[in-house]
């Protein structure tokens, strides 16, 4: 009786290696479907007292291209608190800033930014900066609402109340456009940035 052959075919891979081929595919369905909850309340509150002072000192400019460098400095401002302790809060929960649901959200929230930039500057040369205001208002506002589908319930909640504050500014009198812009990069950022921080960790 002859011997089976001692050679075999090649042998399957390893077991630990499929374990952690398939560790990493949950890991990244996960990733994809969680919210970004980095999303710093109080920072949101910080922006929020910044822009009730840019509010006050933008309404005692002379000049329309004063009461414009006064907001784009709060922008500034607002960018790098925001950018400071989002990755402060990022770090302390142990999410990447740019994991998958932050990714979106960045991706999201970048479009109407620059959009808004690139308008400013049109509509001020143009002299219309009666329209700023609303402009900005409602094109932060989309932002946060397609950011905010991948982040907590409550920040495409604040999108929409942007959006409703931009949308009046475009159809009112001129000097109320420094006012609800206090409404909205003020006390809309305040108000739901105390939600966040209260409901989300900080």
């Amino acid at each position: 009786m002859r011997l089976a052959s001692q050679s075999s075919p090649q042998d399957p891979p390893a077991l630990h290696d499929r374990a952690i081929d398939n560790l990493r595919y949950i890991r990244e369905t996960m990733e994809r479907a969680s919210a970004f909850t980095a999303v710093p309340g109080w920072g949101q509150v910080a922006i929020g007292v910044t822009a009730l002072f840019a509010t006050y000192i933008a309404a005692h400019q002379p000049t329309a291209r004063g009461w414009l460098g006064t907001w784009l400095a709060e922008a500034i401002i607002s960018l790098l608190i925001a950018g400071w302790l989002m990755d402060r809060k990022a770090r302390r929960l142990g999410t990447p800033l740019l994991s998958g649901p932050g990714r979106k959200v960045a991706f999201s929230l970048s479009p109407p930014m620059v959009v808004g930039a690139l308008l400013t500057v049109v509509l001020f040369r143009a002299r219309l900066t009666q329209a700023i205001p609303g402009m900005w208002l409602l094109l932060y506002g989309t932002g946060v609402v397609t950011g905010g589908m991948f982040s907590v319930g409550v920040v495409p909640v604040m999108g929409i109340c942007f959006m409703v504050l931009g949308a009046t500014a475009l159809f009112v009198p001129e000097a109320w456009g420094n006012w609800l812009m206090a409404a909205g990069f003020g006390g809309l950022h305040i108000v739901f940035g105390s939600i966040i921080a209260r409901k989300y960790g900080g």
